[in-house]
């Protein structure tokens, strides 16, 4: 009788072990399905009124990018910069496609977010909070909490792009 108490007891705390592990690997799944890598924001004068944001964004499977918010800005907007004619021009755009296991990069050349109408001055060194939407294929939608580093960064200042 004993032996069996002992069986019954062993096995049960089997199945709770495997399915506690399983709910791990469920949590880490959900976690891992958009890396963000190099997270920054461009460091702002005083005054300055708009700066952006680069990194590199790689999806486990097809996904797009919707949305990024950040209270540092009361406007948040994802832009893409192009050349056309020897003059660069940015346009808002409503998505990004992340590609399934391809890095996107958001640089000051391509896609990046922009931060406008700031609350305050981005100083080189501060940490600037970025939350970003992205959207998979099966249209679940994962938020992402980023701590992105402002970085100095020796180029004109996206706020007189047109």
């Amino acid at each position: 009788m004993n032996s069996l108490r002992v069986t019954t007891a062993f096995s049960r705390r089997v199945k709770q072990l495997v399915l506690g592990l399983s709910l791990i690997g469920m949590a880490w799944q959900v976690s891992a399905q958009t890396q963000v890598n190099d997270a920054w924001v461009r460091a702002t004068v005083a005054g300055q009124q708009s700066t952006g944001a680069f990194m590199t964004l790689q999806a486990d499977s097809d996904s797009k990018l919707l949305s990024v918010q950040s209270p540092v800005a009361n406007t948040v907007q994802i832009h893409q910069s192009s050349m056309k004619d020897d003059v660069m021009s940015m346009r808002q755009v409503e998505s990004v496609a992340l590609p399934a296991g391809k890095p996107v990069s958001f640089d000051p050349h391509g896609y990046h977010v922009m931060l406008i109408d700031l609350t305050a001055q981005v100083k080189e060194g501060d940490k600037v909070p970025l939350t970003l939407i992205v959207e998979n294929a099966k249209g679940e939608k994962e938020t992402i909490q980023v701590q992105a580093e402002a970085r100095a960064l020796g180029m004109a200042d996206h706020s007189k792009m047109h």
